[in-house]
């Protein structure tokens, strides 16, 4: 018999409790990672579209061209839909012949909201690892609680308690705490981590956006001069 399997046959043996315990604890821990997967390779590409992006942008070309082929895309995500965001409101205001004002403002207005959208999708299912790493322990730990609870009321009509009486049920009862940090620990890494890439990207969306209104406000004041 091996540890896995030594494993197994204690939780099989364990009590209705401490089983329902296991159950809620294996399907967050599985849970948890199909999240950890979905979210590595989701942030992974949103760095690697912010990378191509800036490099396109600050490459010289004609803000307006790119603007057209981002457009036609139709998959803008990340700082092209901030662009594309901004761009299209900028030049929408200044057809309309708004105040210069008036449309960097709403161009920056604009570009927020961008940003936002998908800030919060970059976001999404985190909540859900902060939640698993923060709860399994404790629902870990209350399906110790009960085992060992069952394990010395065993022992209330004993005359005599040995070691080996009580052993399988503190056995039974550890159990469920190992469960519940094996849940826990890999759900709190994760979101640490890819909270940190989250962060890192919204500071690089906040610096584009700061830089491209003062782009898009020089080109208004020379725009405004040249019909002066």
């Amino acid at each position: 018999m091996n540890g896995q399997e030594s494993f197994l046959e204690i939780a099989l043996h364990a009590s209705l409790v401490v089983k329902f315990v296991l159950l809620i604890l294996v399907a967050a821990s599985l849970a948890s990672w199909a999240v950890i997967f979905r979210k590595h390779r989701m942030l992974k590409e949103a760095r690697t579209a912010t990378d191509t992006f800036e490099k396109r942008f600050w490459s010289g070309g004609e803000i307006a061209a790119i603007y057209k082929e981002i457009s036609g895309s139709g998959a803008e995500s990340g700082m092209e839909s901030i662009f594309e965001a901004g761009f299209g409101e900028f030049a929408r205001l200044r057809k309309q012949g708004d105040a210069q004002g008036m449309i960097i403002e709403g161009s920056r207005r604009a570009m927020r909201v961008a940003q936002v959208r998908e800030v919060d999708r970059l976001e999404e299912h985190l909540a859900f690892l902060a939640t698993v790493g923060s709860t399994s322990p404790y629902v870990g730990l209350f399906g110790t609680v009960w085992g060992i609870m069952n394990a010395f009321h065993g022992l209330g009509n004993v005359q005599q308690a040995t070691i080996s009486m009580v052993a399988p049920g503190i056995s039974e009862a550890l159990i469920a705490t190992a469960m519940g940090l094996f849940a826990a620990i890999p759900a709190v890494i994760a979101y640490n981590r890819f909270a940190n890439h989250v962060e890192r990207l919204e500071t690089r969306f906040d610096s584009f956006l700061d830089e491209f209104s003062t782009i898009l406000q020089r080109h208004v004041g020379s725009r405004a001069a040249g019909q002066g």
